[in-house]
C-alpha cells in the first residue's frame, strides 16, 4: 500500500511510516490549529491518495499559508506548485495559473535547487498545452540540467519523459519513444516516489496510445496494473490507469473488456478528476457506436459534453450513421479548427471528415482533408499517421473513380493496419479494398476481401459494419430477424444444444463474446430464453 513519510503525530517530527489511511485518520481528527505546515502537507497528501480532493486542496492551502507566514519560501514554493498542478488537473486553469505565478514568486527567494526543476516542468507543461513547443523544450532542458546537478531521480524521470512527449509532438517519434522507455526504467526499478511513479506511468502510456503503439502501451499498462494493485483501492491512480487500459483494449478489439474498464474509470474519477471521467465516458460511447448501440453512444457523448469534454469525432460519426451528414461535417470542421497539439487527434478528425464528406458527397472537402492528413504524416515518423493518410487517400481515389490508385493505396493501408495490430481499422480497410477491387473488375478478389471484412467485424462485434460488408457480397440472402451471419452461427449451435463454452471453442471466440452475441440475438428476435431461440431457429430453417 502507498505510504506517507511525513510527520503524522502532530509534533512536526518524522513519524514511523504509516499508510495513507492511517496518516489521514491521525491528522484529520486533530485540531487544525495544532498542525504545523509539514503536518498539513502530510494531511493533504493522504487526502489526495484517498481521492478526497477538496480536503487535500484545503489542507495544502493552509500548509502554504503557514509556510508563507513563517517565511519558509522553499516550502511555500512547493505547496504553491502542487496546488497549481491540482487545479490544472481538475480543469481550473485560471486558478492553476494563479498558483503557478505565486510559486514562481516564492522561488525567487531561495537558492536554486531541485524544487526549481519541478517548477520548470509545470511551466513546460503549461507552455505545451498553449502550443508553444519551443518554449516548453527550453524549460525541460533546464530541468534536465538541474536533475543532473542535484541527483534528483523524480525530477530526472519527469524531465526526460516530458522531453520525450515533446519530441513525439514535433514528429521525432523514435527519439521521443526512446526517452519514454528510459523514464520507465526508473519507474519499474522502484526509484521514484509514488506520486511521480503514477504521473510517469499515465503520461507514458497515454503518449504510446497517441501514436497507436499498442504493443508498447500494453506492456507498460500491465506493469502499471501491478503497481496500481499495491495502492489503496480509493486512490485516484487505479481510475487513471483504467482509462489507458480501456483504450488499449479498444484498440486491440477487446471491446467488452474496454467498456468495463471505461465504465469503472468514469465512476472512480468523477469526484476527483471530472475531465478524466469524461474521457472514460467518451471511450464507452465510442465502443457503443461501433457495436451499433446508437442510443447508448448518444447518451455517453452527451454526458461527456456536459462535463466539458469535446466528444469528437465520435459524435459526428454518430450523426452520420443517423443520416445527418451535413451536421456531422460541419461539427468536424469546427473541431479541426479548435484541436490542440495532438497530431493523432487532428488525424482522427480529418479521417472522419473524409468519411463523412464522401457520404455527403463533398469530394472537394474530402480531398482537402486528405491533403492535410498527408502533410501530418509527412512531418512525422508515426506509422499510425501514415496508415490513416493512405487509407483516406484511397477512399477519395475510389470516390473519384480512380480505381487503380485506390486499389494500390488501400492494399498498402491494409498491410499497415495489420502491422499496427489494429483489427477494427484493418477490417475497414479490407472492406474498402473489396469495393476498389470490384470497381476495377476483380470480382473474385473483391469477394475474398469482403468476406474477410465480414468475419473480422463479426469477431469484433461491429454489427453495423458487418451488415454493410455482408450486403456487399453478391447473392447474399438476408437472414431472418435481422441476424448477422455470426449471430446465425451462434443460433445454430444453440439449437444443437451447445453450451456457451462449446460455442466459444467451435467459433474460436471468447465466452464473453458468445454471451454478447446471445444478448443481441435475443433482443432482435424478442425472445428471452435459449429454448425460445431454438424454436425460432427450427421455424426459420436455421437449425
Amino acid at each position: 500500500m502507498g505510504e506517507s513519510t511525513a510527520g503524522a503525530d502532530g509534533t512536526g517530527d518524522a513519524a514511523p511510516q504509516r499508510t495513507w489511511a492511517e496518516t489521514y485518520e491521525a491528522l484529520s481528527t486533530r485540531d487544525a490549529s495544532e498542525l504545523s505546515p509539514r503536518d498539513l502537507e502530510a494531511l493533504a497528501d493522504a487526502a489526495w491518495w484517498l481521492s478526497r480532493m477538496e480536503e487535500s486542496i484545503a489542507a495544502r492551502q493552509r500548509a502554504y499559508t503557514g509556510s508563507a507566514s513563517a517565511g519558509d519560501a522553499e516550502h511555500a514554493t512547493g505547496m504553491a506548485a502542487r496546488l497549481s498542478i491540482d487545479h490544472f488537473t481538475r480543469g481550473d486553469p485560471a486558478i492553476g495559473a494563479g498558483w503557478l505565478m505565486k510559486a514562481q514568486r516564492h522561488a525567487e527567494e531561495v537558492p536554486e535547487g531541485a524544487g526549481h526543476g519541478f517548477l520548470l516542468i509545470v511551466e513546460a507543461t503549461v507552455a505545451r498545452h498553449m502550443g508553444d513547443l519551443s518554449r516548453s523544450r527550453e524549460l525541460v532542458d533546464r530541468a534536465v540540467e538541474l536533475a543532473r546537478r542535484f541527483g534528483e531521480a523524480d525530477l530526472m524521470a519527469m524531465a526526460i519523459h516530458t522531453k520525450g512527449i515533446l519530441l513525439i509532438l514535433a514528429g521525432d517519434v523514435a527519439a521521443g519513444v526512446a526517452l519514454l522507455d528510459e523514464a520507465m526504467t526508473s519507474v519499474v526499478a522502484g526509484q521514484l516516489s509514488p506520486f511521480f511513479t503514477g504521473i510517469v506511468y499515465c503520461n507514458v502510456i497515454g503518449t504510446c496510445l497517441e501514436i497507436a503503439d499498442v504493443r508498447r502501451a500494453d506492456q507498460w499498462s500491465e506493469a502499471a496494473r501491478v503497481w496500481c494493485e499495491t495502492l489503496p483501492p480509493e486512490s485516484p491512480f487505479p481510475g487513471m490507469c483504467r482509462i489507458n487500459r480501456a483504450e488499449v483494449a479498444r484498440l486491440r478489439g477487446a471491446w467488452p473488456e474496454a467498456e468495463a474498464e471505461a465504465t469503472r474509470a468514469s465512476e472512480e474519477l468523477m469526484g476527483f478528476d471530472p475531465m478524466g471521467a469524461a474521457q472514460a465516458i467518451y471511450e464507452t460511447g465510442e465502443i457503443r457506436r461501433r457495436i451499433g448501440n446508437l442510443a447508448g453512444a448518444e447518451e455517453c457523448f452527451a454526458r461527456a459534453r456536459e462535463i466539458g469534454f469535446d466528444p469528437q469525432p465520435g459524435l459526428a460519426l454518430l450523426r452520420s450513421a443517423q443520416g445527418n451528414t451535413d451536421a456531422a461535417l460541419k461539427a468536424l470542421q469546427v473541431a479541426v479548427t479548435a484541436v490542440g497539439e495532438s497530431r493523432l487527434q487532428r488525424a482522427r478528425l480529418l479521417a472522419a471528415s473524409v468519411d463523412v464528406a464522401i457520404a455527403v458527397p463533398d469530394l472537394e472537402t474530402a480531398t482537402e482533408a486528405v491533403v492535410q492528413l498527408s502533410a501530418l504524416a509527412a512531418g512525422s515518423d508515426a506509422p499510425i499517421l501514415e496508415a490513416t493518410a493512405v487509407t483516406a487517400a484511397g477512399a477519395v481515389s475510389l470516390a473519384r473513380g480512380e480505381t487503380a490508385a485506390a486499389v494500390e493505396g488501400v492494399r498498402r493501408a491494409c498491410a499497415m493496419w495489420r502491422d499496427l495490430r489494429l483489427p477494427y481499422e484493418a477490417a475497414r480497410a479490407r472492406m474498402l479494398l473489396g469495393l476498389a477491387l470490384r470497381a476495377s473488375g476483380e470480382e473474385d478478389d473483391a469477394r475474398l476481401e469482403l468476406r474477410s471484412a465480414v468475419s473480422a467485424f463479426e469477431r469484433l462485434g461491429a454489427t453495423p459494419e458487418a451488415r454493410i460488408a455482408g450486403d456487399l457480397l453478391p447473392g447474399t440472402v438476408p437472414l431472418p430477424g435481422g441476424l448477422t451471419p455470426r449471430e446465425a452461427e451462434v443460433l445454430r449451435l444453440v439449437a444443437s444444444g451447445k453450451s456457451n463454452r462449446d460455442i466459444a471453442t467451435a467459433l474460436v471466440i471468447s465466452e464473453h463474446t458468445v454471451a454478447r452475441h446471445l444478448q443481441n440475438m435475443f433482443t432482435k428476435l424478442d425472445v428471452s430464453s435459449r429454448s425460445a431461440a431454438t424454436a425460432f431457429a427450427f421455424e426459420h430453417g436455421l437449425a
